[in-house]
């Protein structure tokens, strides 16, 4: 099965870009954007070959990754599934768009999940009050040195 760069990221780009400005979980869909499980993550049951296998394995990790679903967790009382289906009918359009979803889901090709990191996710760090009144009091030392340096300078 070809990887994404071999298909070409860039075509599906637009497509990719449609599914994360949807305000809803966009885990399934990237999915089936994917090539499926890789060899190395999916058990041989029987000795069929599952790999390329596009569908939920139910595995959880998009519902464990979810802040609405870490911040509510009644909602996850409405069902038992663990499935991308159920993080989408739980979540809903209550979806914060942080891609954790997509990022935590095994079958969601690597280079999906690049794009996700290189051009979707924005970091940022909050403000902390005790922070910012600590760089105003470094900034009146400096300015307090300095002062000090430059009469120094001066007077000389």
């Amino acid at each position: 099965m070809p990887a994404i760069k071999e298909r070409d990221l860039k075509k599906i780009q637009r497509t990719l870009d449609r599914i994360f400005d949807m305000k809803e979980p966009p885990v399934a869909r990237t999915r089936l954007l994917s090539t499926g499980m890789e060899l190395y993550n999916r058990l041989h049951s029987e000795g069929r070959d599952l790999a390329s296998d596009k569908g939920c394995i139910a595995c959880g990790n998009c519902v464990d990754s979810c802040p609405v679903l870490r911040r509510e967790p009644e909602r996850l009382e409405r069902t038992a599934q663990r499935t991308s289906m159920a993080l989408e009918s739980i979540v809903g359009e209550d979806c914060e768009q942080c891609y954790s979803c997509a990022l935590a889901c095994p079958q969601t090709d690597l280079d999906i999940k690049q794009y996700i990191v290189d051009k979707r996710v924005v970091e940022t760090l909050p403000k902390s009050k005790t922070l910012n009144q600590l760089d105003r009091y470094f900034a009146a030392l400096i300015g307090l040195l300095f002062g000090i340096l430059l009469g120094i300078l001066i007077a000389w």
